[in-house]
C-alpha cells in the first residue's frame, strides 16, 4: 500500500480490509462481547486479518442451530406439544421459558464462551 511520509517519519499505510455486512444474531453477539472482553489478543488479531466478522457469523450460526435443535429435542422429550399450548396456555409458557433456558445454558457453555 506504500507508507505516509510526516515530517521526518515514515509512517506504515495500514488499510483494513473492507468487512462484508453480517447479521449477527443474540450469540453472535454474546461471543464477541466476550472475546472483546477476556480474549483481547484473539480479537485484535482477527480484526486486523479482517477475519472477525466472518468468525463471529459463523459462531452465531452454530450456537443458533444447536439452540434451535435443542429447544425442539427437549421439548418433544417432555411432550411439550401445541395440544397443551390450546389447552393450558400457561403451563406451556412456563415449560417452553424452561427449555429455552436450559438451551441457552448449554449453547453458551459449549459454543459462545468457548475459544475454537
Amino acid at each position: 500500500q506504500g507508507v505516509l511520509t510526516s515530517n521526518d517519519y515514515i509512517l506504515p499505510n495500514v488499510v483494513m480490509p473492507k468487512a462484508k455486512n453480517y447479521q449477527l444474531g443474540r450469540f453472535g453477539k454474546m461471543h464477541k462481547q466476550w472475546l472483546k472482553e477476556y480474549y483481547k489478543s484473539i480479537y485484535t488479531v482477527k480484526l486486523m486479518k479482517g477475519e472477525l466478522d466472518s468468525y463471529i457469523a459463523d459462531v452465531d450460526k452454530r450456537a443458533t442451530e444447536m439452540y434451535d435443535n435443542l429447544v425442539k429435542q427437549l421439548a418433544e422429550k417432555e411432550g411439550i406439544t401445541e395440544q397443551l399450548k390450546a389447552n393450558d396456555m400457561m403451563a406451556w409458557v412456563q415449560a417452553m421459558n424452561n427449555i429455552s433456558n436450559r438451551a441457552t445454558e448449554i449453547v453458551c457453555n459449549d459454543i459462545v464462551y468457548c475459544i475454537d
